[in-house]
């Protein structure tokens, strides 16, 4: 398992976040967590993580505008799209929209952490 990557986790659902972060840390990873796209932007920007986990569904800017908002703005961090309210052709729309790996909830951590570490490559 790859660890020293900097993991941004963010989810509107607190007790799923935090959950979250701390099986990403346990798992080796710097991990860290925002209630939304927006706080992640102005707190992190883009320069301080490699790869981000974000909900699809949440107040303000889904996950999928997120994903717009980092490759206009000429980011290459990768995207793990993760949700509980699944609806057709939203993971073609992931892909679509440059979203390194889909999964809905719940999930595994260990093909979470297979997500992350194929879009971090080798």
């Amino acid at each position: 398992m790859q660890t020293g990557f900097a993991i941004s986790v963010i989810d509107d659902d607190d007790s799923f976040r935090l959950a979250l972060v701390d099986s990403l840390s346990l798992h080796g990873f710097e991990t860290s967590g925002y209630t939304s796209g927006r706080d992640f932007i102005a707190v992190n920007g883009q320069g301080l993580c490699s790869l981000i986990v974000t909900d699809v569904h949440m107040p303000g800017m889904s996950g999928l505008d997120l994903i717009r908002h980092l490759a206009a703005s000429g980011s290459k961090i990768p995207v793990v799209l993760i949700t509980a309210h699944s609806e057709a052709g939203l993971e073609a729309r992931a892909a679509a929209a440059g979203a390194a790996c889909f999964l809905e909830k719940p999930f595994e951590i260990h093909d979470l952490i297979k997500c992350i570490e194929g879009a971090l490559g080798p």
